[in-house]
């Protein structure tokens, strides 16, 4: 196990590493014109997009296959559950997790867990050794001449250095936030456009 856990890790390093400089050589016509922190919310935004559209998009037949034989078993535990003999139904809906439903259950989460982790954490993972490579004090002495992105001012009058790491995080966890209110909005606008038509065709089917 060990050693697949290492084989897996040198894959994963070997990755980052080429993602970091493939990125970097697609970036670098950009950095004098728009800045690390531009870049910054740029990376964060397209962070977002890729792993939602990874995460709708990239699922394995064997996570499809646990999901339905996991909802199957639920189905079945519940009908148990509504047996009129309540003792009974409870002795087989125990029966069915001791058997089925808890293995179904553990399986199903597993693989989505690994698909999380493809999809969510691995591409964010990428992007902060990214961030932490390239936007490296050092390096942003040369493009900007000072060592981090923005600068505040404190109570007691010390400024407050933000570096390129802190800066990504926060971007990243804005534009997350972001995304959910717009996927809100967006519903809520589709959902009263529909009512509106709705309450349109009946107003001129009642003419």
């Amino acid at each position: 196990m060990e050693r697949f856990l290492d084989i897996m890790w040198e894959y994963i390093y070997s990755a980052i590493l080429s993602f970091a400089a493939m990125v970097d050589n697609l970036l670098s016509p950009i950095h004098n014109l728009t800045g690390p922190a531009f870049i910054l919310v740029l990376l964060a935004l397209t962070t977002v997009f890729s792993t939602k559209f990874l995460g709708k998009k990239c699922r394995t037949k064997r996570h499809i296959m646990l999901e339905e034989e996991f909802n199957y078993w639920l189905g079945v535990r519940e009908e148990a559950m509504r047996c009129e003999d309540r003792e009974k139904g409870s002795r087989m809906a125990k029966n069915i997790d001791q058997a089925k439903l808890n293995r179904a259950y553990y399986d199903y989460f597993l693989e989505g867990l690994l698909m999380s982790f493809a999809t969510m954490y691995l591409p964010i993972l990428m992007v902060l050794s990214y961030v932490n490579a390239y936007y490296r004090p050092e390096r942003l002495m040369e493009l900007t001449g000072r060592e981090y992105i923005v600068q505040f001012g404190s109570s007691s009058g010390d400024p407050v250095f933000i570096g390129s790491l802190f800066f990504y995080l926060v971007s990243l966890v804005s534009s997350y936030i972001g995304w959910t209110f717009l996927k809100k909005a967006i519903e809520r606008h589709r959902r009263n456009k529909i009512i509106k038509e709705l309450n349109i065709n009946h107003v001129v089917a009642a003419k």
